[in-house]
């Protein structure tokens, strides 16, 4: 496949882009600062906020399918939450129609159901059937991005995956991180099942390893050929144990729930 991948420069671009192309994928970088060192394919220094800037890239390259990785990882005020994780799929979803890109793989979030405690999980898991509960400003803008993929599906009938990423890293640092990890060679594996599976409509799926203390349920990525192989408890015996595990354990999004990300949603100071 022919492949854009946007936040190309970023944790898991880097990793994305270099493991796609081990693959025998064709891939176009695109970020909002310069291709990284050992990238030599096309590359478009561009804000996937531009809906112009995105649709001449896509006019200029023959693709057959995106993967949108680009977007703030942190928490912000809900506009700058908005434009960086809705705007910018917008961008990219009509750029997609315009010129028959029929394929999105969107790096969602964990956070997009953050806020479920774990004591409501009756196996110990949540699955891609749970009801958005977003924990912050983030996890709402990664809650109507994956409503825009579901709308432009269904209008369009592109296919759209969701990629609900948990803690990407080279290995667990936290407690929490056991359960939640997706180590490197696990999220390149978890893009190209995205990528090549067949008519997934639209899908979501949990982007962590085989997780020996997984909180999220691996089944709806399995059913689109993500395997993954690596588990973090290979490392359980490095990660030490500290005073916040408890608290970051109570919901699945650990310390996005936490009263130090509380703050306006229009917060113009």
């Amino acid at each position: 496949m022919r492949v854009l991948v946007t936040g190309a420069a970023g944790s898991i671009g880097r990793v994305v882009i270099l493991g796609l192309l081990d693959r025998g994928h064709e891939v176009v970088g695109l970020d909002l600062i310069p291709a990284p060192e050992g990238f030599t394919g096309p590359w478009h220094t561009i804000d996937c906020a531009d809906a112009d800037a995105v649709d001449a890239v896509l006019a200029q390259e023959r693709l057959d399918g995106v993967v949108h990785l680009a977007g703030n990882p942190d928490e912000a005020d809900l506009p700058t939450s908005l434009n960086s994780h809705v705007v910018t799929t917008a961008a990219l979803l009509d750029a997609c129609v315009a010129h028959r890109v029929s394929r999105l793989v969107y790096a969602s979030s964990n956070h997009a159901v953050g806020r479920t405690p774990r004591a409501s999980l009756a196996d110990g898991v949540i699955s891609d059937d749970a009801l958005p509960r977003p924990d912050t400003f983030y996890g709402v803008g990664k809650v109507a991005a994956e409503a825009l993929m579901r709308l432009y599906v269904d209008r369009y009938a592109l296919d759209a995956v969701a990629c609900r990423i948990g803690s990407f890293m080279d290995e667990p640092e936290t407690t929490r991180a056991l359960s939640t990890w997706l180590s490197p060679g696990d999220g390149v594996r978890m893009v190209e099942a995205a990528l090549t599976a067949p008519s997934p409509g639209f899908a979501v799926l949990y982007g962590i390893s085989n997780n020996t203390r997984a909180w999220w349920d691996l089944e709806p990525g399995r059913r689109l050929g993500y395997e993954p192989l690596d588990d973090a408890e290979a490392y359980a015996d490095r990660v030490a144990a500290r005073e916040a595990d408890d608290a970051e354990a109570a919901h699945v999004g650990g310390p996005f729930v936490g009263e130090e990300l509380h703050r306006p949603a229009l917060d113009l100071r």
